[in-house]
């Protein structure tokens, strides 16, 4: 596995998930695999579950790592081509990447959303970089457009829990006040609908995902409708996708006070099947869930972060196999 961006990259998904369960049970036993490999996990942006997991991660398999904060002591970056440098960035992607793959034999990025073009942010113009230029393998830790790792670990989560074969999950929006990215919902999308799961999204019109990712998922507007009878709740603030509001890509379309009743409260999950409550953290209580909710025995928000180290363990293993 040369790029780790979407869930088809995996293959078959049941053996991905065999695969994850036998790394939870002894997640030391491919340290051979990484002896002498270096990963090089790339911030542009903060981070501290992705940060922490897959530095573990790459470390159960018995590599080094390297850990480059772009932001913070690095020289600022121009990613643009054709721009005269002349403004605070010192140094160009272009140059930069080649440079830091020198040192590296795999490399992770994590890059969100810019909110300045969705077309730029749909084709993924930092990553797509990385890929063309290292010469290395390049793994998404989240993107302009996706978060596969994150899927990946809600995945196993959702397995490790679901009471039948083909549970209902439910993936809401819910308010925030500040312009989200919309790569945490659309991978949750995607994987889910690559899953054996009774999938529905459920959200207020204009905050459609792009078709890519949400696929043949059942779409609901009406957030009670949508949870009932409910087995995983998967909460989700997003920004304006573009897709029937194109002019409004990245933006919140309405005051977040007009929403508050779309945040998870006990009301929403009594017309649930007892759902197991998900989120990825971080979250802001009382806005995205209430306390009650997310301190409930059926909340999985620790053991679905915990599950983050396993799914980029599997990740890397697969791409050490194929250096």
């Amino acid at each position: 596995m040369r790029v780790f961006q979407n869930v088809e990259d995996l293959g078959n998904l049941r053996t991905a998930l065999d695969e994850a369960f036998a790394i939870k049970k002894d997640r030391y036993q491919y340290q051979e695999l990484g002896k002498n490999k270096t990963a090089l996990l790339i911030f542009f942006n903060n981070s501290l579950r992705t940060r922490l997991s897959t530095q573990k991660a790459a470390m159960n398999l018995g590599m080094n790592v390297i850990v480059l904060d772009v932001n913070q002591g690095a020289w600022k970056l121009e990613t643009e081509r054709g721009v005269v440098m002349d403004g605070d960035k010192s140094e160009h992607l272009l140059e930069a990447i080649p440079v830091m793959a020198s040192y590296c034999d795999v490399i992770g990025v994590r890059s969100f959303a810019r909110f300045e073009s969705r077309e730029d942010d749909y084709n993924e113009v930092i990553l797509n970089q990385f890929i063309k230029y290292s010469g290395r393998p390049v793994f998404f830790m989240e993107s302009a457009t996706v978060h596969p790792l994150q899927a990946f670990a809600d995945l196993i989560t959702i397995e490790e829990y679901k009471k039948k074969d083909r549970p209902k999950v439910v993936m809401t929006w819910a308010p925030h006040p500040k312009a989200l990215p919309q790569a945490v919902p659309n991978s949750f999308a995607q994987w889910m609908n690559a899953a054996d799961v009774d999938f529905v999204v459920t959200h207020p019109e204009g905050y459609e995902l792009d078709p890519l990712f949400v696929g043949d998922a059942r779409v609901e507007y009406d957030q009670m409708k949508a949870f009932e009878g409910a087995d995983f709740v998967y909460a989700k603030n997003w920004s304006c996708p573009g897709v029937t509001r194109p002019n409004d890509y990245g933006k919140v379309l309405e005051d977040y006070h007009n929403f508050l009743d779309w945040t998870v409260s006990d009301r929403q999950m009594a017309v649930t099947n007892q759902a197991h409550f998900m989120h990825c953290l971080p979250v802001r209580r009382n806005m995205i869930v209430t306390d009650e909710v997310i301190e409930a025995p059926t909340s999985l928000v620790i053991p679905e972060a915990a599950n983050r180290e396993i799914s980029a363990t599997v990740v890397l293993k697969r791409i050490l196999e194929s250096l």
